[in-house]
């Protein structure tokens, strides 16, 4: 087993009255997928925005390499290298693959874009993560698949040296063959050494490609465990009860939202 990138202990996170993460603690290994799980409402996305630096957490520790750091916003989390590649993508579909890449963080000197340096690294990039069904990183994104999107997206937020990626719901709006292509994908991140995070209601994509899982209820952690210890149907009553047999929590907060 690998040593901890990212480790989060004791997460708290209220929206006022509303205590949605109750004394999280979720850890994330280099080269490995880990699965983040859970019903809707449980917290998921505010786990994510909070390992994001969108949200600030109440309270709780998050070490990073071993050392205690803080996120205050998003380009603290970016400059210790976590990357988050949400559902809708953020992609623009009025650029092209290099453009979208590098939207934000353009190379250039005096004002001059250096569009030779970024197409070079486009493509050095897409092909360290073995991807062949883009053809050119010149096309328009609006003239690409939605696995060609998915890709393009992972692709930009492994061109930063990032060391965790989050991906959130990945296969979610994509066909048999382009999920087959994305899930490969996303065992090349972890297998080139990447702390992968893979948010999905999918659990046949969660047992196919998940080293651990991590089962959230109600805003709590249910259990994290290794893939190979839990079965299907334990990963639903962790969902959907907070318990299944020993495992789990002992008395779910039925309060709890």
């Amino acid at each position: 087993m690998s040593e901890p990138i990212l480790e989060l202990r004791g997460i708290n996170k209220s929206f006022g009255a509303v205590h949605v993460l109750h004394d999280v603690d979720f850890t994330v290994r280099a080269g490995e997928v880990t699965a983040l799980v859970g019903d809707n409402g449980a917290g998921k996305s505010t786990l994510v925005k909070c390992i994001a630096g969108i949200h600030p957490t109440d309270s709780g520790e998050v070490l990073f390499d071993g050392r205690q750091v803080s996120i205050h916003g998003p380009k603290d989390a970016a400059d210790l290298g976590i990357e988050v590649v949400y559902q809708d993508l953020a992609l623009c579909d009025n650029l092209d693959i290099v453009q979208n890449m590098f939207l934000g963080r353009e190379r250039g000197k005096a004002g001059v874009l250096d569009e030779a340096d970024m197409e070079q690294a486009a493509r050095r990039t897409l092909a360290s993560l073995s991807v062949r069904t883009v053809k050119s990183v010149r096309t328009p994104v609006a003239a690409l698949s939605g696995g060609q999107r998915q890709t393009v997206a992972i692709a930009k937020a492994v061109l930063w040296d990032s060391k965790v990626v989050l991906l959130d719901e990945p296969t979610a709006a994509l066909g048999v063959a382009q999920t087959r292509q994305v899930l490969d994908l996303v065992r090349r991140l972890a297998e080139q050494g990447l702390g992968v995070v893979l948010i999905s209601h999918n659990m046949n994509d969660v047992f196919e490609v998940a080293d651990r899982i991590a089962c959230l209820y109600l805003g709590r952690m249910a259990a994290e465990l290794p893939t190979k210890d839990v079965s299907h149907s334990q990963v639903v009553e962790l969902i959907t009860a907070g318990r299944s047999g020993d495992l789990g929590i002992a008395r779910p907060d039925m309060a709890a939202v």
